[in-house]
């Protein structure tokens, strides 16, 4: 697994195109159709840029048997910035409640837990010494 360098790097890049273009936005357009599917684009980029350093600093601090692969750590940011562009979504339209985003987040956790499951189901100590 890379270091946690490499993630808060990416996590800066991601960030800083998904917040920056994110106030462009906000400065410099109209809220036209395909300006607002824009929005959605980078809201979710910005919010898994935020996420990605600190998804990979959990598993490091708390590291798993077997430890967790690179595509993990990126699935699990992604998952933070569909969350949130989800969540967004659903503000727009005014149907947004408390026991929605909550049922939402924990079916979202409950998909990480089964695919975490069958990841480890699926590990092997040889291939992992390689």
């Amino acid at each position: 697994m890379p270091s946690l360098i490499f993630f808060i790097t990416l996590g800066f890049i991601f960030s800083l195109a998904g917040w920056g273009g994110l106030l462009y936005l906000f400065l410099y357009t109209l809220p036209f159709l395909g300006y607002r599917w824009l929005f959605f684009l980078l809201f979710m980029i910005a919010v898994t840029g935020t996420a990605l350093p600190f998804a990979a600093y959990l598993h490091m601090r708390f590291p798993s048997q077997p430890p967790v692969k690179m595509d993990t750590i990126i699935r699990e940011a992604l998952m933070m910035g569909a969350y949130a562009d989800l969540l967004a979504w659903l503000q727009m339209g005014r149907v947004l409640t408390f026991p929605i985003g909550l049922f939402i987040l924990i079916c979202l956790v409950v998909m990480e837990i089964l695919l975490r499951v069958r990841e480890n189901s699926r590990w092997t100590p040889q291939e992992s010494e390689k």
